[in-house]
């Protein structure tokens, strides 16, 4: 009995949403707007980004931290579709 290949089923967009937020996160005050900052381990950080902080390149394999508004009007979906890959020194700062 030959044994059925099937492909792993890809998440619904709600379940990659949920499981995206459901890390380590916290909430922070900045420039007058609430913000989620989620880092991301190097292990985790799998490509390159541009770090809206200082312009420069967040490399892979590079622990960083990703950031979205905790307050938009569009709602959490507009608010992480939105979200940036910072380094962590420049969102310190920021």
């Amino acid at each position: 009995m030959a044994k059925s290949r099937r492909r792993p089923q890809r998440p619904r967009h709600e379940d990659s949403f949920d499981r995206f937020v459901a890390g380590w996160k916290r909430t922070e005050v900045r420039r007058g707007g609430e913000w989620t900052v989620q880092p991301v381990s190097a292990s985790q950080a799998v490509k390159a980004y541009t770090c809206p902080g200082c312009g420069g390149i967040v490399p892979e394999g590079t622990a960083h931290v990703v950031v979205w508004r905790a307050d938009g009007v569009l709602g959490d979906a507009a608010d992480l579709a939105a979200r940036r890959h910072w380094h962590s020194h420049c969102w310190k700062v920021y």
